[in-house]
């Protein structure tokens, strides 16, 4: 089993990603706001200096993105690469997201399948 985390800045493909793992069985994501780094910097007035990249890729409309994560069996991570590619296209592109998995080595309280 795996924990696969998806940073995602699109918002606003959250609804279709989840309901696209919802139709290919992967149940029980979890959804949080989140903010990062250069964001907090830049709301917080902090000195350090932003280089002009690093604003472009922030995501002026939404200021927050959101974090998915998810358990997931180890034959299960194709299928939900799909489901977030299918919303999101291409993740390598600028201010789309970010998807990582890392093993659980313990778990409680959910159903195995």
């Amino acid at each position: 089993m795996q924990v696969l985390f998806l940073v995602l800045n699109k918002v606003e493909c959250l609804e279709g990603i989840l309901e696209n793992f919802i139709t290919s069985g992967i149940k029980g994501a979890t959804v949080i706001d989140s903010m990062g780094m250069a964001r907090v910097l830049e709301e917080s007035g902090s000195d350090i200096p932003f280089f002009g990249s690093i604003k472009m890729l922030m995501h002026e409309k939404y200021p927050y993105n959101k974090t998915i994560f998810v358990v997931i069996e180890d034959n299960e991570l194709e299928t939900a690469l799909n489901c977030i590619k299918k919303e999101t296209g291409d993740l390598t592109k600028p201010d789309v997201g970010i998807v990582f998995t890392m093993p659980i080595g313990y778990v409680e309280g959910i159903k195995h399948k």
